[in-house]
């Protein structure tokens, strides 16, 4: 069992060169998140691009990331796939690898027969059957599944499933659930514009793309609401709305990636079919990291 997990966890991109995963940028980057006041990060989440990742890519990955992340940073991969026995087969070869947790993106290609009932199942036979935490991942605006409240309820029961991870910016839905939830449930927010709100609302911590453009203000917007200094995390929360926005609905992984070049990260080209980003975009995100003080 994983402890509670909670803070900044970056979930990290996949570098590209030619086409082909570049592992030294990977680990550059990796190198320079260490310096960083981060929980961890994300292997082969959605920021990682892993639904165009082969299976060998993502073990790659995975090893390069435990050989260079630094001791105190938590790797948790994302390890769903389709069916829930491709799902239990890839996840306990993630755990022969020595990760900490698993994210499992809701199946999706069959949605309308995706009810609350067939989640139900397939979260508890991979929990049974992982050897590591699980940790459900909802996100409808890509997958087109709702996690309804009453099944993440059902689901915080289980002992192996140790938190969820919810993108869909829904503050009520958080508000709502959170009291029904066990006190070592880890509730992970993954939508940046809103980390500050669900914080206050109990949420631990979040698995965030915006760390991996800007990880130290996500770890100061952390640390300044931890330590109750509501002002402080509140102007800065304001502040970094537009590039999340940015990053996440407008421009999505071609605009993380062409953010994290001119920060120093090696961000490069996203994978076909995702296309780079045009100049106008590549303006906009260039004045909201010189709004940010952070580029001249």
């Amino acid at each position: 069992m994983v402890e509670n997990l909670h803070g900044v966890f970056a979930a990290l991109t996949t570098p590209f060169e030619n086409g082909k995963i570049a592992i030294k940028h990977f680990w550059e980057n990796i190198q320079k998140y260490n310096t960083c006041d981060l929980a961890g990060y994300v292997i082969a989440g959605s920021s990682g691009e892993a639904a165009y990742l082969t299976e060998e890519e993502s073990v790659t990955l995975v090893k390069e990331a435990l050989e260079t992340s630094a001791p105190d940073k938590k790797i948790i991969v994302g390890s769903a796939r389709e069916s829930t026995a491709s799902t239990i087969a890839f996840t306990k070869r993630m755990a022969d690898l020595g990760i900490k947790a698993a994210l499992i993106r809701t199946p999706s290609y069959f949605k309308s027969v995706m009810t609350s009932e067939a989640l139900k199942n397939h979260y508890y036979a991979i929990a049974d059957e992982a050897r590591i935490p699980v940790i459900p991942y909802h996100i409808p605006q890509v997958t087109g599944i709702s996690i309804e409240q009453k099944l993440v309820i059902d689901l915080s029961k289980h002992p192996n499933i140790v938190g969820i991870k919810d993108s869909s910016g829904n503050l009520p839905f958080l508000g709502e659930v959170l009291p029904n939830l066990p006190s070592d449930f880890s509730y992970l927010l993954g939508a940046g514009s809103v980390f500050l709100f669900g914080l206050s609302l109990g949420a631990s911590g979040g698995i965030l793309r915006l760390a991996d453009v800007i990880p130290d203000l996500c770890a100061t917007l952390y640390n300044d609401f931890l330590a109750g200094d509501w002002e402080k995390a509140s102007k800065l929360q304001r502040d970094v709305i537009p590039l999340n926005n940015a990053i996440i609905q407008k421009y999505g992984i071609a605009g993380a990636k062409y953010a994290m070049d001119l920060l120093g990260y090696y961000g490069g080209p996203p994978r076909d079919p995702i296309l780079p980003l045009e100049a106008s975009g590549k303006r906009e995100i260039e004045k909201i990291l010189k709004s940010l003080n952070l580029i001249k």
